[in-house]
């Protein structure tokens, strides 16, 4: 029987295949955006070439890739289908805070070889559930029943994971978020039919319910104060928002390619230069800032440092709004036609809107910054 990774071995390198893949989902994005419908040939042909273990280490089954190499590929990924890139980098940023624990010695290799092995696809809440977390949790024999509903749950049509949290009384320690991972299957785990956005259609990010499941003692794997910045933010910021951001900078990369054939064929509008160049200013930032954060994350050799932290969080909302602008820019210099659906970016632009969300929106973010520096100033 032929594994993953011959599969992988035999059709060649990771870029050969992924430059071959970009093509066949570029022919398809437009149909899962205008029917609501996950990625799922996409994601199949990813997960059977191995792409969902890519970036684990050699020797516990994975690819090995190094973590630039990845964000590159996402970001390849999304110049053809921003759905299946967005998607992916979900999964790939909680294989990614696993590595960092693997390689520090703290944990890891278990997630890791299951992964490996049976191709699993992870499904993150964390972002949604940030520092205060939700639902409920109740205290049962060796365990706790989760109640809750956890929103934009990307991959949730396909995954086998779900990692996420809820908040606990602890009769001793007061509120707490425990974390955990809990099977998409387990009883009581159920998906809601209610992803239809703007944008990002493709993601199948549905809510999962959760009613009444049952997670073992065993199953946690974290324990922290409610409402308080834990240092594991540092590490999860500092590893998801560069895999993320990568995706929304090859939304712009495309944008921009749209733009300038088009200006080719448009020609004759004084102002059509001016409109590229401030395109291609927004585009220049959203991609150095993306080269910087992924400077910092350093292919996982970082510590956890709240100045680790707070700098993906500046990062990522300079990168946000760049590659809006840079979409938009675009739509200008096209003008009337770039508001047609024929035209591909007219579904980046709705892409690239979601960039906002992610951890954390621009205000919260702002205040975060400004909370760090001050406490920073009066050290």
């Amino acid at each position: 029987m032929e594994t993953v990774t011959e599969s992988r071995t035999i059709q060649g390198n990771w870029n050969q295949l992924l430059e071959e893949f970009e093509h066949e989902f570029a022919a398809t994005a437009a149909d899962y955006d205008r029917t609501d419908t996950f990625v799922q040939e996409p994601y199949d042909k990813l997960k059977k070439n191995g792409f969902l273990s890519a970036m684990i280490p050699k020797e516990l089954g994975g690819g090995g890739v190094p973590y630039p190499d990845m964000c590159d590929m996402l970001k390849g990924i999304a110049r053809s289908d921003s759905s299946t890139a967005l998607a992916m980098s979900m999964h790939q940023h909680l294989l990614a805070a696993n590595i960092w624990k693997y390689k520090h010695g703290n944990g890891g290799e278990d997630v890791l070889r299951k992964v490996a092995d049976k191709q699993l696809i992870l499904i993150s809440t964390g972002a949604n559930d940030w520092l205060e977390s939700s639902g409920q949790m109740e205290k049962a024999d060796d365990g706790y029943l989760v109640t809750g509903r956890k929103g934009f749950a990307s991959q949730s049509a396909v995954g086998d994971l779900l990692v996420t949290s809820a908040p606990y009384q602890d009769p001793a320690a007061g509120w707490q978020v425990l974390h955990f991972a809990v099977s998409m299957k387990a009883e009581g785990v159920s998906r809601l039919d209610d992803w239809y956005t703007m944008g990002m259609r493709g993601t199948g990010s549905h809510t999962v319910k959760l009613d009444k499941v049952f997670i073992p003692e065993s199953a946690i794997v974290l324990r922290r104060p409610q409402g308080e910045f834990h240092p594991v933010w540092n590490i999860t910021l500092t590893v998801a928002l560069p895999l993320i951001m990568s995706v929304y900078v090859g939304i712009a990369e495309r944008a921009a390619e749209i733009t300038l054939a088009q200006a080719k064929a448009k020609g004759g509008q004084a102002h059509l230069p001016i409109l590229i160049g401030e395109m291609n200013n927004e585009l220049t930032a959203a991609q150095v800032l993306l080269a910087d954060m992924i400077r910092i994350t350093n292919n996982f050799d970082f510590e956890p440092i709240d100045a680790n932290g707070a700098a993906m969080l500046t990062r990522k909302t300079l990168v946000a709004n760049a590659t809006v602008r840079t979409v938009e820019k675009g739509m200008h210099a096209i003008g009337g036609r770039s508001y047609f659906r024929s035209m591909d970016i007219e579904r980046l632009f709705r892409d690239v809107q979601a960039s906002a969300f992610h951890p954390l929106p621009e205000k919260a973010q702002q205040a975060f910054t400004g909370n760090f520096l001050i406490r920073q100033t009066g050290n």
